[in-house]
């Protein structure tokens, strides 16, 4: 536990497999309804989510995008750019952001990538048996181009973007400070909003940490909410 640091594995057989954690995000150039972009160098020095969705106009895909976007200045003051992703063409995606924004009031802001199949298939995300459809799948990639999580969803079951956010915060406090993140944090059972320091790798440690930390046991210290 701690401040991870990944020793990064390059992906060199793009399309054999999905990325792991800890692998580099892999180059690609593709069409977005905001231009071209170059993936993950656009994104150099800011962290970004990469979700797909099975298809546009689609009822629980819609719901998801409003969603995101919805939370678009918490991914901001996180320094998070979102971008969506399907096997559609870019106008089928202008239009749907279009039909959101008469319809449902929500001005989608964010690019959304239209792939002909490569980039699904470069990141493994088109299940074999759902044709040519992406799954929902959601890529956290941090400011260095790193793999820092990935997200699986069943077509039948959107996303809780709130998870999203939270799992960007938590990275960012532990790399910030060096400590784990809980269960459910910050509303954790146990420990509410406190964060937990790494286990002792010497008996003398683990002593000065029972002396010095609130702990349940030498191997369960926490740095409680008060003291961050």
């Amino acid at each position: 536990m701690g401040e991870k640091v990944y020793e990064v594995r390059k992906v060199k057989d793009a399309g054999k497999g999905m990325p792991l954690i800890g692998d580099e995000f892999p180059k690609m150039e593709v069409q977005t309804t905001q231009g071209m972009m170059k993936l993950p160098k656009d994104m150099k020095g800011k962290w970004f989510v990469l979700f797909s969705h099975p298809g546009d106009f689609t009822p629980v895909c819609t719901t998801e995008f409003v969603a995101f976007q919805k939370r678009i200045d918490q991914f901001q003051e996180l320094n998070v750019e979102l971008i969506g992703l399907s096997v559609d063409q870019v106008h089928s995606h202008i239009k749907w952001i279009d039909w959101i924004k008469d319809e449902l009031g929500v001005e989608i802001t964010f690019p959304i990538i239209a792939d002909t199949g490569k980039v699904a298939k470069t990141l493994g995300i088109i299940h074999p048996s759902k044709g040519s459809n992406t799954v929902r799948a959601v890529f956290i990639v941090d400011p260095r181009g790193i793999m820092r999580a990935m997200l699986y969803y069943p077509q039948e079951l959107g996303r809780n973007i709130d998870e999203v956010v939270r799992m960007i915060k938590g990275f960012q406090v532990n790399e910030e400070r060096g400590v784990a993140i809980p269960a459910n944090w910050p509303e954790n059972e146990l420990i509410g909003e406190g964060v937990i320091i790494p286990p002792a790798a010497d008996v003398e440690t683990a002593r000065k940490r029972l002396a010095e930390n609130k702990c349940y046991d030498w191997w369960f210290c926490y740095i409680p909410e008060e003291q961050k």
